[in-house]
């Protein structure tokens, strides 16, 4: 199944360079794979993910081991912000 993966602000570092200039890749990935899976596929910190989305709906923390994704979804990533 292939879904968008879409990283903002310091995390998209970790996109492939030509994937950063849009913040979005699309991958292929298994039929029971996880978010945390694709998170700690890319080798993000677990603190480093602040905001996720799918599909523009809040998962929360305790959902990313458990949640499964599906073919065409998007699964959208912000880290903490600070400022004032």
């Amino acid at each position: 199944m292939k879904i968008v993966f879409k990283l903002f602000a310091t995390l998209q570092d970790f996109l492939p360079a030509e994937a950063r200039r849009t913040s979005a890749v699309t991958i292929e990935l298994a039929e029971d794979t996880k978010i945390i899976n694709v998170i700690e596929s890319y080798g993000i910190a677990r603190a480093m993910c602040h905001l996720v989305l799918v599909d523009g709906f809040y998962i929360p923390p305790a959902q990313w081991d458990s949640r499964v994704l599906r073919d065409g979804e998007t699964l959208a990533i912000w880290p903490p912000v600070a400022g004032g």
